[in-house]
């Protein structure tokens, strides 16, 4: 069973077994230069005609939760909408670098089908805890950051051992690896600090970032239980510490 699995690890490392992974980054990216964010479409303005265009494309898509919560019913989808729309350049490519570290693996451990659903109901609830959490807030919500936290979270408990070559800034940003109970619960401590001097006005929903990755670990607990963590080859993938 182990050695079935580290073959399946490998393909995953090679990405031959991740087309969901693969497919949502890329959808992400599309709906990124096409959309009014990337600034690469002259039909959208420039200057203040292309800050308001951007405001409103977030509103439209994006979680506001007055709106979520103030009974509208199109409201109720933006959770699963805002999880494909990004904020700036860095904000996408943040997001998807994580994303293309850790998600080929968690995909391949869990199948193709489970992980797609495991992503938009992670990422879903993630941004509705946050939404939930700041009911009162009309800032727009919009990013993968929560169900991408749901795969390190599931993937912290499916390959704990697995090494991760990290950027520390205290550490003059050296490339060190650790392996994945290391980095991983660093980070999250990283955002469990932030979110503490978080408000409710424009910035990094770092709630969204604990909410997805505790529903991320917990799923992985409870779906694939104690006797079935694959040990992670010496290959395993490589990539930083924070999004």
């Amino acid at each position: 069973m182990i050695s079935n699995w580290s073959t399946a690890v490998v393909r995953a490392i090679r990405g031959q077994s991740a087309p969901v992974t693969y497919g949502l980054i890329a959808l992400c990216c599309l709906i990124f230069v096409i959309g009014p964010a990337a600034g690469l479409d002259p039909a959208y303005g420039t200057g203040d005609e292309l800050l308001l265009t951007q405001r409103a494309y977030f509103r439209r898509w994006g979680v506001v939760p007055t709106e979520l919560f103030g009974g509208a019913p199109r409201a109720a989808l933006t959770p699963a909408t805002a999880l494909f729309i990004h904020g700036s350049w860095l904000h996408l490519l943040g997001n998807m670098l994580f994303f293309f570290v850790f998600g080929a693996m968690a995909e391949e451990r869990m199948g193709h089908v489970q992980f797609a659903l495991f992503y938009v109901g992670c990422g879903y609830l993630a941004l509705l805890g946050y939404a939930a959490a700041n009911a009162e807030s009309p800032q727009s919500l919009v990013g993968a950051s929560g169900a991408i936290s749901a795969v390190l979270g599931a993937f912290l408990y499916l390959f704990p051992k697995a090494r991760v070559t990290s950027l520390f800034p205290f550490l003059f940003f050296l490339p060190l690896r650790f392996p994945a109970w290391v980095v991983l619960p660093f980070w999250v401590t990283l955002q469990w600090l932030a979110a503490g001097r978080d408000s409710s006005g424009p910035g990094v929903a770092y709630l969204a970032h604990l909410v997805g990755f505790s529903l991320g670990f917990v799923y992985a607990w409870v779906r694939f239980g104690r006797t079935t963590r694959v040990k992670a080859p010496a290959t395993a993938p490589e990539g930083e510490n924070q999004p």
